[in-house]
């Protein structure tokens, strides 16, 4: 009795050998089997993926950088691999994305809490050094560097000024530096973190800015202030790094006695004994500095 399935089993092995047979023509599908050293009856079953795979492989030869990448995944070769015998498929990175992971692997030293994309990319060489009122807190930030570096201690900086002069570019370009030697540090924009606190991944995050070695505390006193986030979370996190010796930066438009006034108030009224126990914590952690300069953030 002729049986059906097996005239359509034979057709398809028949499809599939024309299929590979036809394929083995492409000079980049040839390039990425012949060193697999797997049976041929395998790979006609992936002729198909294969072939794609070839697309990417000529993407690859063919490109000049990251930006002219034509292949689906940015900075990766789709390719064919050898596992036991059997084939398998994986993505990896091309030269060029090789060359900007290593180029930027120090940035896994670094976490940024809500802060804006140019104080990621800050850096010692774009900072702006033309305008006097800058030197005092520049040469401070790199006598600071220095000892860092050495020592792994140093004391803080509790930076205020201006809106837009910079404070904050110049301590992340410093912490950037400093990641390039595989210091871990952390920068939090203080009042977007606040607001952050009834979020489910928000414990982990504050006990990461807790105890990471370098920590920027950025815009404190723009927050919208209660008595819970100054008593239960801000005076906890400056009473462990105090009692731990990590070193704390803070940028303000506020000085130290316009902070002490903004963290007296809030909405169950005026508690100054509270307030003045953070500053006091505050004056413990760092040196206090002013810098007044042109707001570079205007257009």
């Amino acid at each position: 009795m002729h049986n059906v399935l097996d005239d359509i089993k034979s057709n398809e092995l028949i499809d599939l050998d024309e299929e590979y047979l036809k394929s083995l023509n492409n000079p980049n599908f040839k390039a990425i089997t012949k060193n697999l050293k797997i049976n041929k009856d395998e790979l006609k079953k992936y002729t198909s993926i294969l072939e794609e795979c070839g697309e990417e492989f000529e993407h690859c030869k063919n490109c000049k950088g990251l930006l002219d990448c034509m292949n689906k995944v940015e900075g990766f070769c789709y390719l064919p691999v050898n596992v036991n015998g059997s084939l398998s498929f994986e993505y990896k990175p091309c030269k060029y994305k090789e060359i900007l992971d290593e180029k930027n692997k120090h940035l896994n030293n670094i976490k940024f809490y809500n802060t804006p994309e140019y104080v990621k990319d800050a850096t010692l060489a774009n900072i702006y050094k033309t305008d006097k009122n800058r030197f005092e807190v520049i040469n401070y930030l790199m006598d600071f560097l220095d000892e860092y570096e050495e020592t792994k201690k140093g004391k803080g900086l509790y930076l205020h000024g201006n809106f837009g002069c910079g404070k904050t570019y110049l301590i992340a370009a410093i912490f950037n530096e400093l990641s390039k030697s595989g210091i871990k540090s952390c920068i939090v924009f203080w009042p977007e973190f606040l607001r952050e606190t009834f979020y489910d991944d928000f414990k982990d995050k504050y006990e990461y800015v807790k105890k990471v070695p370098l920590l920027l505390i950025d815009d404190i006193g723009a927050e919208g202030l209660t008595a819970w986030n100054r008593d239960e979370v801000l005076c906890p996190l400056l009473q462990y790094r105090m009692d731990n010796n990590l070193t704390t930066f803070f940028t303000s438009n506020l000085n130290l006695k316009e902070l002490e006034s903004h963290l007296s108030n809030s909405k169950n009224g005026v508690d100054e004994v509270k307030a003045k126990r953070i500053i006091s914590r505050i004056e413990q952690l760092t040196n206090d500095l002013e810098m007044i300069s042109k707001n570079l953030r205007k257009s």
